[in-house]
């Protein structure tokens, strides 16, 4: 029997504990209906946790990544892909826009109209624009945004599940981690987060050491509620940020964390 643990309370020691206020018992139902949709999702989000929050960043990443491909082929990830529909992915525009002003690359999310979901042109763009930092030492600083009303909405729900095996899943998303890339240029990436920061959109920039968001800007890690666990580095980054058990009761709610409690607990370090 394993126990999913952390602990509603007005206060304690440490980052174990979570302040729900006058919601407690709505959190606890929603936890105990994500967990009754998705068990396998939830307990091995747990186990996940307790690997990645020991290891070094890289090995946490493969243990992420083998959770996740996993659960691609699970029962709970096939439901919820069944009674999705999808819709048409755009292709042909520039997903990111890079810019260079002086020893500043200027990153650019640029898919507004679908809040710039971390899809893998989105992906590509970005690890192709780290790169050009990380080869080009006269690059100081790169400022990461995103264009329209939201930094990043997460992975493109349009793509999940389309790699041909999840074997392949596990490779591809090792080789072409963001996060990865994020966190071996992580005093150079400054970002700066606005609107919604879904999945994706917190997992991949919480490895910078210095994260800025602006106001009204949210946080979410849904992916239990599809059956999977958070697959852009997340159950790695943001547990650094914020502890384990913060980390498991924002997967298992898939709450929508507010500007005042991130920077308090630390998701984000500076409001601009």
């Amino acid at each position: 029997m394993k126990a999913l643990a952390f602990t509603v309370a007005p206060g304690g020691p440490g980052r174990s504990w979570i302040d729900a206020g006058s919601t407690g018992d709505a959190v606890l139902e929603q936890v105990g209906s994500v967990v009754a949709n998705a068990p396998l999702a939830a307990l091995t989000l747990i186990d996940v946790l307790d690997v990645t929050s020991s290891c070094s960043v890289e090995r946490g990443l493969v243990a992420e990544s083998l959770a996740y491909s996993t659960l691609l082929a699970g029962p709970e990830f096939g439901q919820w892909r069944a009674t999705t529909p999808r819709r048409e992915v755009p292709t042909g525009d520039s997903p990111v826009v890079v810019t260079r002003e002086g020893a500043v690359l200027q990153v650019v999310l640029n898919r507004p109209a679908r809040h710039n979901a971390f899809g893998h042109e989105v992906r590509n763009g970005l690890l192709e624009a780290l790169e050009v930092a990380r080869l080009d030492d006269s690059i100081a600083r790169v400022e990461l945004s995103g264009a329209g009303p939201s930094f990043c909405s997460g992975g493109d729900l349009d793509e999940f599940g389309t790699t041909p095996d999840v074997a392949t899943a596990h490779v591809v998303r090792l080789a072409a981690s963001a996060g990865l890339a994020v966190h071996r240029l992580r005093d150079v990436v400054r970002p700066v987060l606005h609107g919604a920061c879904i999945g994706a959109g917190i997992e991949v920039p919480a490895f910078a050491s210095r994260v800025r968001a602006r106001p009204g800007t949210s946080f979410a890690l849904p992916e239990t509620g599809f059956g999977l666990v958070p697959g852009a580095g997340g159950t790695v980054s943001v547990t650094r940020r914020i502890g384990r058990w913060r980390t498991a009761w924002l997967a298992l709610t898939g709450y929508r964390l507010g500007l005042d409690r991130a920077l308090a607990w630390g998701l984000v370090d500076e409001l601009v």
